[in-house]
């Protein structure tokens, strides 16, 4: 057994480029979808839910209080367009294809090309469901930041059961 699988804490990858975190503070790969949170590029106050799912490319954004996007009508808004990007900068082109599903002949796909081979996205009709756990995950994010760096366990993630050696 290695001694991250010993540990208290989770092994972070490295992302594949560094990220502009003031655009796209949160990007996850889950639950058959690209999904994160984006800002708002006329509201400081203002963030965006934006998701896209795999295979069939249906795509939501909307506001964190489940407000529709202007932009998403019929075709990828700047929100998923920036997600997109993002997640390419977080976990590498090859990965974001795998997750979402995109058959691409590119050794090294780039976003334009991705979002290109998605060019038949629809939106999700009413599929705002998704947008509620998405954001907290990311207020969940924010609030871990805000920890002081420390070995000591949070009592919060004690739920996890112990596991056994493997002899």
């Amino acid at each position: 057994m290695s001694d991250w699988e010993r540990s208290s804490t989770v092994r972070v990858v490295p992302p594949a480029r560094p990220r502009r975190l003031a655009k796209v503070p949160f990007v996850e790969l889950a639950d058959g979808r690209l999904q994160g949170v984006v800002s708002s590029g006329s509201d400081i106050e203002r963030v965006y839910v934006s998701s896209v799912a795999a295979g069939s490319f249906a795509f939501a954004c909307s506001t964190n209080n489940n407000r529709p996007c202007g932009g998403a009508r019929g075709y990828f808004c700047n929100h998923i367009r920036a997600l997109i990007g993002e997640a390419v900068l977080q976990y590498g082109a090859e990965r974001v294809a795998r997750a979402l599903r995109i058959e691409t002949a590119d050794a090294d796909p780039s976003v334009l090309s991705l979002v290109a081979q998605m060019g038949g996205a629809r939106p999700a009709q009413g599929d705002t469901a998704a947008a509620a756990p998405v954001f907290s995950r990311f207020l969940r994010h924010l609030a871990y930041l805000e920890l002081a760096p420390t070995t000591a366990p949070l009592p919060e993630m004690q739920w996890f059961p112990p596991t056994r050696a493997v002899v």
